[in-house]
């Protein structure tokens, strides 16, 4: 098994809808490879070499290499929606629903830090068309944190003047925790998770 698919918080599992194995593994090995020498240093013969693959067969499969990482990007960003709208749509109050879409992300961003580098990170490799569905994604993302916050101010839990630069300073703390976390650090992603549940919680001015 790979480096990437050994990484702890579901990184294997993300993968779990690709079919046939030969796909998934070049996924896999594309995630390793983007994240370890970024997307455009890595060439269609490091990805296959990784897979354990000749580089004619990686294309029986992705016609080019920013093809998978587009695919990688949509079934990151899925994720990452499915993540935040679960803790959204549960029951509870605002303060409960955004300490549980905050711990929640975190912990994937931490627990999968090398998909989730990729994911948030080589955006602006990709093309137009590509480009402009992963914004989609990340404004539906943008948009439920900012709803759970709206909700918020609406029950009188949150004291929030500006809705939308806080709603920005939230997914940017979540997000860059796959930027620095490490797995042999002083923190587990369930830590970081709820350190940085109980800093947003803060920062909307939630009653303790």
């Amino acid at each position: 098994m790979s480096t990437a698919e050994e990484t702890a918080g579901g990184e294997t599992s993300a993968w779990g809808e690709v079919t046939p194995d030969a796909a998934r593994r070049l996924l896999v090995a594309a995630v390793e490879a983007f994240a370890e020498r970024g997307y455009h240093a890595t060439t269609t013969r490091d990805i296959a070499g990784r897979a354990g693959m000749s580089p004619a067969a990686l294309y029986i499969h992705y016609k080019t290499k920013e093809e998978l990482l587009h695919r990688i990007s949509r079934i990151g960003h899925t994720k990452a929606l499915e993540i935040l709208q679960v803790a959204a749509r549960r029951e509870g109050t605002a303060t409960e629903r955004l300490t549980d879409a905050v711990s929640s992300f975190v912990r994937w961003h931490a627990g999968g830090r090398t998909t989730a580098r990729v994911v948030q990170y080589e955006l602006d490799s990709l093309g137009p068309d590509a480009r402009a569905e992963i914004l989609d994604l990340r404004r539906q993302c943008d948009a439920v944190v900012r709803g759970i916050i709206e909700d918020g101010i609406a029950s009188g839990e949150f004291d929030v003047l500006d809705v939308k630069g806080t709603t920005l300073a939230v997914m940017s703390l979540c997000i860059d925790v796959a930027r620095w976390f490490n797995v042999d650090g002083p923190w587990t992603p369930d830590e970081v998770g709820a350190l940085d549940a109980d800093l947003v919680l803060r920062m909307v001015g939630a009653a303790k």
